[in-house]
């Protein structure tokens, strides 16, 4: 197999397993491609001997299988690259919560076993796509958690004028909102309260962050609906964030939110179940009287 390694080039997020992981896939033979930053990590500043067949150092790659190691942060990261390519992607937690990359250190042997023995499945994945004149240089269009319209941190909240197809739904008055794939639901669109959405559900959340009345509250559309916002400020402008990346934009900047024409796969070399993750990673019906 062809396999592409993506990571996360920081001392606090290793743990040892990567040795492990590379000299399981050589054991199987795959061809390896590092990206260039993550190969440079470990073999200068981890001063491991790493094996790798090819350094990725732009995004014109090609795999069989996909491999993040690091976070969801760095899940997040690692599927902007893979873009539509189709290339599935599996995701090892060296990090905290560990909800998209959720292979464990300790389930590494058997994961790579899975995958290679073809004993896998796949969940496919919707992301987002914005429309907007301005997107910087180096910021992906693409969403696969969530697109969010911010205020400025010392900023006053901003008005968030919000269509969907093609007709007038609200304005909302909040700090900003959330526009979230299921994904995406139990990231940041939770921390301001909206809903936990199942993985493969076709809809899109709105979540308003801090609206200033409380009859603004969280919107499940369907995922093929196209959103148009208007955003007025006191500052004259706002923030975007499209999977954490931010970076400013005048008030008045026409913005269109709908579904990316591709999805992304998320191998699973075991049955997942997602509301066991819930329980597990969120502590999610936890009672703490017990």
């Amino acid at each position: 197999m062809k396999i592409a390694i993506f990571g996360n080039p920081s001392a606090d997020k290793t743990c040892g397993c990567e040795q492990q992981l590379f000299s399981l896939l050589r054991s199987f033979g795959d061809e390896i491609s590092v990206e260039n930053r993550y190969i440079r990590f470990l073999t200068d500043e981890m001063g491991w001997d790493i094996p790798c067949d090819n350094i990725i150092s732009s995004d014109d790659f090609q795999a069989d299988a996909v491999i993040s190691v690091g976070g969801d942060g760095t899940f997040l990261r690692t599927a902007s690259r893979v873009g539509n390519k189709g290339i599935p992607m599996v995701g090892i937690n060296t990090g905290r919560l560990g909800f998209l990359a959720d292979i464990t250190t300790d389930r590494i042997t058997d994961a790579v076993t899975r995958i290679h023995n073809g004993d896998f499945t796949l969940e496919e994945r919707n992301l987002l796509q914005i429309n907007m004149d301005g997107l910087p240089d180096g910021h992906t269009p693409y969403a696969l958690n969530d697109i969010a319209i911010l205020k400025h941190d010392i900023s006053s909240m901003i008005q968030v004028e919000t269509s969907v197809g093609g007709t007038h739904m609200i304005t909302y008055q909040a700090d900003g909102l959330v526009v979230a794939t299921p994904t995406g639901s139990t990231a940041y669109s939770l921390s301001v309260g909206g809903p936990i959405i199942a993985p493969g559900t076709n809809v899109i959340c709105l979540t308003p962050v801090a609206p200033h009345s409380l009859t603004m509250r969280p919107l499940v559309l369907p995922a093929d609906e196209t959103i148009r916002l208007y955003v007025s400020s006191r500052s004259h402008s706002f923030l975007v964030s499209i999977d954490g990346n931010s970076f400013s934009c005048p008030e008045h900047t026409a913005i269109e939110i709908s579904r990316a024409p591709f999805r992304i796969s998320v191998i699973k070399p075991a049955k997942g179940d997602f509301f066991a993750t819930l329980r597990e990673k969120m502590l999610w019906g936890t009672d703490s009287r017990k």
